[in-house]
């Protein structure tokens, strides 16, 4: 009964939150549908599971592909798409944009976990339905992955390169920018260097901020376009993304023969890449 309220309420809330912001109803879901215990939105997604042909980021066992991130890019592009251009224009400087973009999210919306917000052990929302709230001057709410899916749409609407990556226990955002120089490491990602890990959930964490454990290590990695949404298994193996100069857990650079294989293995560990854990500085 919780859940059906919280489901309700929810909807309620992303209506309101379009109207107060004026913009078209295309992009956040209108209405939510709940089968068999997962809740799915207008396209057909399931927002409270990440795998499978029709999980918000369709984690396979070969790959994954963040399919609510094309919610809000493309023809769905709304509220995050908007409010990245509205900052592009106030910041030509690309490094200042950068860092506004990432403020703006890191600032406005509180870490929360999804059973204190939803009542469900996981729910995904889409990039716009997060923006709305924010858009009407309010105060979001989310977890990882809220935070990476906004970032990642709002990064792109600014005018760079995004990308969703996963590690063990979590996920986060990265865009493309070789000259930021403040960010103690940056990333290759598929063997090109310069992209830029963007942590939000830490109220402290500085762009770039990027916790040791993902430094040295190969993680996957999806660059951000404005695709169909379908609900089919993707079949494009997942790109690497590996800290630059980074060295790993055992001291050494991470041998890159394994990097295929160590990227499966972390995909099929799929049940504990959401838990929520908060970084923090």
């Amino acid at each position: 009964m919780r859940k059906l309220v919280v489901l309700i309420g929810l909807s309620l809330i992303l209506l309101a939150g379009l109207a107060t912001a004026g913009y078209a109803w295309a992009s956040p879901s209108e209405n939510f549908k709940e089968t068999n215990g997962d809740v799915f939105d207008d396209w057909e997604i399931c927002r409270t599971r990440a795998f499978g042909e029709n999980g918000f980021y369709q984690v396979s066992e070969a790959t994954f592909r963040p399919v609510i991130v094309f919610e809000s890019l493309g023809e769905n592009a709304a509220t995050a798409y908007s409010l990245g251009e509205q900052l592009a224009d106030e910041y030509p400087d690309l490094n200042k944009r950068a860092e506004a973009i990432f403020s703006f999210v890191r600032d406005r919306v509180r870490y929360t976990s999804d059973i204190d917000q939803f009542a469900y052990e996981e729910f995904a929302q889409n990039a716009d339905e997060l923006a709305a709230v924010l858009e009407g001057g309010g105060a979001g709410y989310g977890d990882c992955e809220d935070s990476a899916v906004l970032l990642a749409v709002m990064y792109k609407g600014a005018g760079y390169r995004s990308a969703i990556v996963i590690g063990e226990g979590h996920t986060a955002a990265m865009f493309y920018l070789p000259e930021y120089t403040k960010a103690p490491v940056l990333f290759d990602v598929d063997g090109e260097p310069g992209w830029v890990w963007a942590e939000a959930t830490g109220r402290n964490n500085p762009l770039g901020w990027t916790s040791k454990e993902y430094i040295g290590v190969n993680l996957a990695a999806y660059e951000i376009t404005g695709e169909e949404i379908v609900t089919t298994e993707p079949t494009a193996p997942p790109l690497v993304a590996v800290s630059q100069g980074g060295a790993s857990k055992s001291g050494g650079a991470f041998p890159t023969r394994y990097s295929f294989f160590g990227i499966i293995f972390l995909l099929w560990i799929v049940p504990s890449l959401f838990r929520k854990r908060r970084r923090a500085r």
